[in-house]
Formats: C-alpha cells, structure tokens, sequence
C-alpha cells in the first residue's frame, strides 16, 4: 500500500494559475496545487474529505475544510465568499457526477473568474496499447487508479466544461512519455528508500534534472497528438464577464516627470472625471508630490526596479474592474480612455492602442521600423495580428490580469503583456492612436529594449496560437 499516493507536480496546472487574489481548491488533497497559488499571493480555501490529506493540506493552504464535495454542505460552510479562481484539480474522477459537483461550487466564482480542470486521459497509448491486448487494469495510481469513478479523453474534457457554462480559454496537457516508465523510474530513483514518502521522487535531484532539460522537450512532442500522448488534460475557462458598469483606474509609471505629470493627470481628470489615478513612482524629484496634489494615489517603488517590476506592481495595485496604462510623459491622448473602458464593457477584455499602422511624425524613422519588426514577428510565431506590440496605452480587463502570469524581470514587459493574454484566447481589439512629442528626456534603452523583446517574443508562452478571430482590428 506505499505506492497508493504518489504526490507530483501538475506542471500544467501550475503554468495556468496565473496571479489570483483568492483561491478555492476543490478536492485539495494534500495541497500541492493549491500551494503554488499561495505561493503566488492567493488566500487560498481547500475543501477535503480524507482527514490525513486534509491534515497535511493545513500546512501549505490557508484555511481547509473537512467536508465531502458530494454533498451540499460542503458548499454551504463558503457562506458567500467569492473566488477568482477555483481548482479542480484531478478529483473529478473520483466523483459519480463530474458536472454536479462543479455547478456546486461554480456559484462562489467571480464574475469574470478562472477554473482549472485536470483529468487523466484515458485515450492516452499506454491505455490503448493494453485494449489492443485485452487488458483493462486498474493501478494503484496513475489513469487507471483504481478509485476513478469516471473516465475522460481530451474532448469529453472540454465537454464537461462547457456544458458546466463556462467559457472554454484553452487546453493544456501534461506529456506520457518518460512517465509511462513510472515504475521503473521510480525503483532506479529510490530502490527501496523513500517508498512511504509521496514525495520522494519529484525531490529527487535527477527527477529535477529531467524537469530542467527534457520535460519541455516531451510536451512540444505530445502537443503534436495531445489525445494520444497526454496523460492528463488541463482544461482552463471562465464565467463569462456580465455586461455591466466597471470602475476604472488610470494608472502610470513615473520617474522624474515633474515638469509633465501635472498637466498629464488634470487631462485625464478633464476626460475621465470618476477614474481613480494611481502612479507606481520611482523619482528623485517632486513627481510623486506634485502627482498626490493633483489627487494620484502614489506607490512608492524606490529603490528603482526597472520597467518591468514597476509595471507588474501597477496592474495589481488596481483594485477596480479595468485599468487603462499610459505614459505620463505627454505621449498618449487622455481623450481616448473612455472609449478604451467602454469596449472593455462591451466585452473586450483588452484593448492595444496602436500607434504604428502609419508612422507618427513625432516617433524617428529608426523606432517605427523597430516596431513594425517586432510586430511581424509577434504575426509569424504567435498569430497575433498587431502592429504594435510595445504599446504604452492599453486597457485590461484587471479579471483576465489575474488569469495570465508574466515574468516581470527586465524591459519589454508590455510584449508579454499581449501576447500571453492573445495566446490564451482573450479578446482584443485594437485601436488606432495619435503619438506626440514626449515632455522631457526619455529613459528608454534601445538595446536592452530590443534584445528582452526578442527574447519575449520567443519564449514558449502556454496557451495555443491564437484565433484571429480574437483580435479585432478597429
């Protein structure tokens, strides 16, 4: 019975989490999932009904209740709270009605907010391979574990989901190529120390090797034919956002602006009189005292972090339902931040200013050509049809921010910033922008600028290519 629970990673799972507030983990085990969300800042809630798992859940998780997801009442010890993200991770199928325990739980999601199913895919080979021989052996674990009620392939995955109401983003998957060798991996590994531990392989410094260098490998390979390949099929959705009012934020990144952020704020005040305003600042000069005097709320971020953690800390500072960016340079019309939040309430979750369908007289010959570049390249290896990828004034749906993750280390942040959002099967829609002459002398360094926004542009960002249907062109 010391093989019965193996505690691995669901990379996928944890790739899809992104950065929500509040997390109800469904079946939480031990608490392994629900742990990278606490890691990533979430309060995390996990409902369990095996009192040694829930036990052990308590030490990662913030709160866990002892209850059986099968029954009402486990919904009904929520009160009325409400999650950004709810998890079902690998517990469906040990349920009699998949469905019936989700509409149980989907009614304390936020609107606008996330859910991650995973489930073992029992059209992967190794399970087709043994029905060609006449063999359909339960296991002590893996996809044939003998607790599964319920069987799913990749599409009755995606059925599940949606006849649940929501609406499907992507699909994701974890590869069965190296682990259809579990068994003999794991006496290689550990021989005869460490069976009682759950976690003794996915500690083990080879196992952490096998992660650094060929996993990634195996998941290119098992996209190719991912209901063949996959043991476990990771579905991502949402509640569709209701059409409704949404509180706005303005929010920009300010360093040393003194002589412009005066004059930028009271625009933006004059066009969007009921936006809160809210700098992330980094100055030496009175920037951040002429800002609150004009009514920002400031965010003091000294020392200075560099673009890309001060623009991460802006979008999850705001605390409304859109926040449209732009720089406090003079560069961006105010004029246009309620059209942007206005095709947010229509449905778009988020909205890229594009200054380089035409080239603007105040931008030199050398950075629209840079953008174009960097644009046909977002095209050609993403499929996103874009014209401008570096865009400083964009609108986003703050529900869809808590959905993507980004790494917020070097420039080119806003480069992520559509492409994950594109790939993830958001919509867009973009707009054509007037650009003017910056106040003041500009802090961009063009090298660095370009090389991180290659490199951003050629991660293997999660998610599918998008559908260009997706993005609008307005």
């Amino acid at each position: 019975m010391a093989e019965r629970y193996l505690e691995e990673t669901n990379f996928e799972l944890a790739r899809a989490i992104g950065r929500p507030r509040t997390v109800l983990d469904v079946g939480c085990g031990r608490g392994l999932n629900g742990q990278i969300a606490h890691h990533k800042g979430a309060h995390v809630v996990g409902i369990e009904q095996w009192k040694p798992s829930a036990e052990a859940a308590r030490a990662r998780l913030d709160e866990v209740i002892e209850a059986d997801i099968e029954h009402d009442d486990s919904a009904r010890t929520l009160g009325d709270r409400r999650f950004d993200l709810i998890l079902f991770g690998d517990v469906l199928e040990h349920t009699r009605d998949p469905l019936e325990v989700m509409q149980r739980f989907l009614p304390f999601l936020e609107d606008g907010g996330h859910v991650i199913v995973s489930l073992p895919n029992v059209a992967a080979w190794t399970v087709r391979l043994g029905l060609l021989a006449g063999n359909f052996e339960y296991a002590q674990n893996g996809i044939l574990d003998e607790t599964h009620l319920r069987f799913f392939t990749r599409a009755t995955t995606e059925r599940l989901v949606e006849r649940a109401g929501l609406e499907l983003l992507w699909v994701g998957l974890n590869p069965l190529l190296a682990r259809s060798a579990l068994r003999v991996v794991r006496g290689v590994l550990l021989g005869n120390d460490g069976a009682e531990d759950p976690a003794a392989i996915r500690n083990n410094p080879l196992y952490q090797a096998y992660l650094r260098w060929l996993r990634p490998a195996e998941g290119v390979a098992a996209s190719v034919a991912p209901g063949l390949l996959s043991f476990q099929t990771v579905a991502i959705a949402r509640r569709v956002p209701a059409p409704r009012k949404l509180s706005l934020t303005v929010g920009m990144i300010s360093m040393n602006e003194e002589n412009a952020v005066g004059g930028v704020i009271d625009d933006i005040k004059k066009h969007a009189p009921d936006a809160e305003i809210l700098l992330v600042d980094s100055s030496s000069d009175r920037t951040p005292r002429v800002a609150e005097e004009r009514g920002a709320r400031v965010v003091r971020q000294v020392p200075p972090r560099g673009y890309g953690p001060a623009m991460d800390r802006l979008l999850y500072e705001a605390k409304t339902d859109v926040i449209v960016t732009m720089d406090c340079d003079g560069t961006y019309p105010a004029d246009h931040i309620l059209e942007f939040h206005q095709l947010i309430e229509n449905g778009a979750d988020l909205v890229n200013g594009t200054r380089t369908r035409r080239r603007p007289a105040a931008m030199p010959l050398a950075n629209y050509i840079a953008n174009r570049v960097f644009a046909r390249t977002a095209e050609v290896i993403h499929g996103i049809p874009t014209t401008d990828v570096h865009s400083g004034m964009r609108a986003y749906r703050t529900s869809m921010l808590r959905g993507v993750d980004v790494d917020p280390n070097g420039p080119a942040l806003p480069v992520e910033l559509l492409v994950i959002p594109a790939r993830q099967g958001y919509r867009i829609v973009e707009v054509d922008l007037p650009y003017f002459e910056r106040i003041g002398t500009t802090t961009l360094h063009r090298f660095d600028s370009t090389k991180w926004t290659f490199k951003r542009l050629l991660r293997p960002h999660v998610g599918r290519r998008v559908r260009r249907e997706r993005v609008k062109v307005m």
